[in-house]
């Protein structure tokens, strides 16, 4: 028998990460080559006539699992009944701007969108903030959406996890998929800190420390953070646009493994409601590595920081809690 489609609405659909993105998810790469669809699309009136577009070419794809397209400008409608939601909607930013400048623009909208999941989503609905400041975002949604768990808002630091991943990989020349647990811990910001401390290799047949295999602690804690950090800068630069097919990938990838859950010994990096672990200011959105089963996520606990990941938490969570002031201080004025 076959499984009842499920509604998952992308916000932003008419732009660039939704245009790599809804193809992964329409041909079942993140909920899987079982499960129907419905996809609900969100954008602002002005982009209408793309969306319009975009249906034709979903259309045109003849996807098998895609059963339905709901393009609306409405919130109301993009968010009635969704089991998934892939909030990618936001200003973007453009090349000399600074975070800072997205804030006032980007936490407004969100209240809107906390306000419709709030009222229209499923309970259980599970919401990725893909839209930067992507960590303060997804706070200031869960905020105005107090029917839902606040477990159910994530912000997406896996396209850094991915970035990080393949900087180890290269370094010492093994596929991608053979590195794992590297961490994201913090912002989705140039604080972040990317750590490869606790991350493992797989050559020659077994799995080795990331830290071993690379040989060179000063790369790790220097070109290797930097890279990472500024490799959302370094895409604008070169493309003249904000990181779009990789953005789309990450999101996919995160969903999938909400969904479907972490293989045992190994986790993933989400920005995730704090609860203080390993030192984060609590009631942020923080990036930590967690474990995932039955759709629901865990912190992973027990890892060993040394001084200078300490440093470089308490820097991100600062910016964090800098991040939060200032979107309360907007949305209250």
């Amino acid at each position: 028998m076959e499984s009842e489609p499920i509604r998952v609405v992308v916000t932003g659909a008419a732009g660039q990460i939704a245009y790599s993105l809804l193809y992964m998810i329409a041909k079942g790469d993140v909920f899987g080559s079982e499960q129907p669809l419905i996809l609900h699309l969100l954008d602002i009136p002005p982009m209408m006539g793309v969306l319009e577009g975009v249906v034709m070419e979903l259309s045109d794809c003849a996807l098998p699992l895609l059963r339905s397209v709901v393009p609306t400008d409405d919130p109301v409608v993009a968010f009635k009944d969704v089991a998934a939601a892939f909030l990618v909607g936001a200003m973007p930013r453009k090349q000399g701007m600074e975070r800072k400048d997205l804030l006032s623009a980007n936490v407004k909208i969100f209240k809107v969108q906390g306000e419709a999941l709030d009222k229209h989503a499923k309970k259980d609905v599970k919401v990725l903030v893909v839209g930067n400041p992507a960590n303060t975002n997804a706070l200031i949604c869960s905020r105005y959406a107090p029917s839902i768990p606040k477990e159910n808002f994530t912000a997406m630091t896996r396209l850094d996890q991915n970035r990080a991943q393949a900087q180890i990989a290269a370094k010492v020349n093994v596929p991608v998929a053979s590195v794992s647990n590297v961490i994201i811990w913090g912002n989705h910001s140039s604080t972040q800190f990317p750590d490869a401390s606790h991350g493992t290799v797989h050559m020659a047949g077994k799995d080795i420390p990331a830290r071993d295999a690379v040989g060179d602690d000063v790369w790790l804690r220097t070109a290797f953070v930097e890279t990472v950090q500024k490799r959302g800068a370094a895409v604008i630069n070169a493309r003249k646009m904000s990181s779009a097919m990789s953005a789309a990938k990450a999101a996919g990838d995160h969903m999938r493994d909400w969904f479907n859950g972490t293989p045992p010994g190994k986790f993933v990096s989400m920005g995730v409601i704090s609860d203080g672990s390993y030192g984060a200011p609590k009631d942020v959105v923080f990036s930590f590595p967690v474990s995932i089963k039955n759709g629901k996520w865990e912190i992973v606990q027990g890892l060993v920081t040394d001084d200078f990941a300490k440093e470089l938490l308490d820097v991100t969570g600062k910016e964090l809690l800098e991040e939060r002031a200032e979107a309360i201080a907007v949305i209250e004025a």
